[in-house]
């Protein structure tokens, strides 16, 4: 059985065949499908563009979609960047200089003003025309410096109190285990696994 996942963004599709693995299933990539459509993400919430995307490919493909919508809310940015994450300061800034913006914004926060989430939301198109989303969150603070060589975007400022470290400290399989993209995904696998 054929999934299209809805993103060129190698990282992310690492992370998300090491989650799905265990299902019986060919999930191929934007990128692997020579497919690169302009889609217009303006939804107000990560559910809404993860639909938009996974129904626009759908009906491109008429194949089964899953596609996420994800990002970073900082409690002391009133929850910015949010659905705007991969386009905060221009899609072009590259994350070093985004992460920095956002520690240097909290200079002054207290310990407890630090807090922050991840937040994943993923939609599964599905031929009939039904759509299912799941949500995945992890709680956590901007850390005060990058820290961390693994993952991607703006893991390398996301302190997890718990781990004592920042999601780009952590193993891939750590990562997997905890964050807002893992929890999603393991989630829409059982939507899937009933589905299938």
């Amino acid at each position: 059985m054929r999934i299209i996942f809805a993103t060129s963004n190698e990282g992310k599709m690492k992370e998300i065949r090491a989650i799905l693995k265990d299902i019986d299933i060919e999930l191929l990539s934007l990128k692997d499908l020579g497919l690169n459509p302009d889609i217009d993400e303006n939804g107000n919430t990560f559910e809404e563009n993860a639909i938009i995307k996974a129904k626009t490919i759908m009906e491109l493909t008429g194949e089964i979609v899953l596609a996420d919508d994800s990002g970073i809310e900082v409690d002391y940015m009133n929850k910015a960047p949010g659905v705007y994450s991969a386009r905060f300061m221009g899609e072009d800034t590259s994350y070093t200089i985004k992460n920095q913006f956002i520690i240097d914004q909290l200079k002054s926060a207290k310990e407890e003003e630090r807090t922050a989430r991840f937040v994943c939301a993923i939609a599964c198109a599905f031929t009939d025309g039904e759509i299912i989303t799941r949500r995945g969150v992890i709680e956590g603070q901007i850390a005060r410096n990058i820290c961390g060589s693994h993952g991607f975007g703006y893991d390398p400022i996301f302190y997890v109190p718990e781990y004592h470290c920042t999601t780009a400290e952590m193993s891939p399989d750590q990562k997997n285990e905890i964050s807002h993209r893992g929890k999603a995904l393991r989630e829409i696998k059982e939507v899937l696994k009933k589905h299938l």
